[in-house]
């Protein structure tokens, strides 16, 4: 993987472009090769080894998101560049699921009116009879 690995001070960031296995944290200081440097405070403070970052690509190794921008804007590289840090997804919560669920199915309810009255109106000759045994069993 080819990632940056902060080398700088306290508010002077200087990083190195570095060939690391992807196991390794971005902080363990432990790399295979040095691929470059790269100053954010310096206009023109990118220093790449370009003929050794294609050589590793074609081998197989992988960019950080960050990397891989930098390498476009410097045309090391051809393609688009990534978002690096995407934006939050809104998450719903429940209460917004039970609203959205229940609108579906009033818009089906309103369409097949005339079926549900005739089901209501059988209904209503079976629970006539319920009723008269329960009053049977108090009554025992």
């Amino acid at each position: 993987m080819i990632r940056l690995q902060r080398v700088g001070r306290k508010h002077e960031p200087v990083f190195r472009l570095v060939l690391t296995d992807s196991q390794n944290g971005p902080k363990s200081g432990r790399f295979l090769e040095i691929l470059g440097s790269y100053d954010t405070r310096k206009e023109g403070g990118v220093d790449f080894k370009n003929d050794k970052i294609k050589h590793w690509i074609s081998k197989g190794a992988q960019l950080s998101n960050t990397v891989h921008n930098l390498l476009i804007e410097r045309k090391v590289i051809e393609g688009k560049k990534i978002n690096a840090l995407p934006k939050k997804t809104p998450t719903i919560s429940e209460k917004a699921e039970e609203k959205v669920a229940p609108a579906p199915a009033e818009a089906n309810v309103e369409a097949p009116i005339e079926a549900p009255t005739e089901e209501v109106s059988a209904p209503a000759e079976a629970p006539t009879e319920a009723p008269a045994p329960v009053a049977e069993e108090t009554t025992v």
